[in-house]
């Protein structure tokens, strides 16, 4: 864990030769948590072609978060790549005060890096990793608005990524599915505070989307037949969920706030 897309088999689609871009984001200066693989790399490359600067946080993929700050360019964007573990609030701040220093402001923070690990017993988790379960999906969302808040403008737009583990958790991943849950009410109380300053925070509960978290944290068996249990019986791939994002980043929902967009295969959310 975290893992690399390159040693995925097969290797999983972000939309590199498929997301056509139309201006959405012209201009807009994002943050992405997460940037280098999986859902946070679809994110980064469609929110590119949509016409944002792109920063991009991970923790020490070095080669995925270059091969997708090569697409990034390609769409004609700058990129700023920043590593290190976002579970450290000082980490977080400095994160932030990098993207302003060097595009000038911030318009656009998505939290969506997370931690997660298969346990068959409650026995089996420390509590080391639930205290870094939590510091990763929970405490770092909480410390990069805080420090985003003071940058943020009217039209801004927060985009926190929740799981369909959520409402239906898995039993297998209770410190997981606990973070998620927390990351879905705080999204909904932070839209309520923030919306007199004009800011939208909302959030995007994927269901099983082909991701390293998958083979980095599941068996292989399990691994082989991820996502069949989903009516759509398949995962999904990253490409499917960005555009999700690009809509609550985009002034076309200029009246979404506190809500939660669900791209599951058809699994429940309710």
């Amino acid at each position: 864990m975290p893992g690399l897309e390159t040693k995925m088999d097969p290797v999983p689609d972000h939309g590199e030769d498929s997301y056509k871009g139309s201006g959405k984001l012209k201009d807009k200066v994002a943050l992405i948590t997460g940037g280098d693989s999986g859902i946070g790399k679809a994110v980064a490359i469609a929110f590119a072609r949509e016409g944002a600067t792109v920063a991009i946080s991970y923790l020490n993929e070095e080669s995925d978060a270059q091969l997708t700050a090569d697409v990034i360019r390609d769409a004609g964007q700058d990129v700023l790549l920043i590593p290190g573990d976002i579970s450290e609030e000082s980490h977080c701040k400095q994160m932030v005060e990098k993207v302003v220093q060097q595009f000038g402001g911030i318009d656009i923070l998505v939290n969506n890096a997370a931690y997660q690990m298969v346990h068959a017993s409650l026995q089996e988790v420390s509590a080391e990793e639930w205290d870094f379960t939590f510091k990763t999906n929970v405490y770092a969302m909480f410390y990069l608005c805080k420090a985003a808040e003071p940058y943020l403008k009217p039209g801004s737009s927060v985009i926190n990524t929740t799981s369909v583990n959520a409402y239906t958790p898995r039993p297998t991943l209770a410190p997981y599915t606990a973070t998620k849950a927390a990351i879905q009410n705080f999204t909904s109380a932070l839209a309520q505070l923030w919306a007199e300053k004009g800011i939208r925070v909302n959030c995007v509960a994927p269901g099983p989307i082909w991701t390293p978290l998958i083979p980095g944290s599941f068996d292989a068996e399990h691994t082989s037949t991820f996502g069949n249990s989903s009516p759509l019986k398949r995962a999904g791939q990253p490409a499917e969920v960005a555009p999700a994002f690009v809509l609550l980043a985009s002034a076309e929902a200029s009246y979404m706030s506190g809500a939660t967009i669900a791209v599951t295969g058809g699994m429940p959310t309710i």
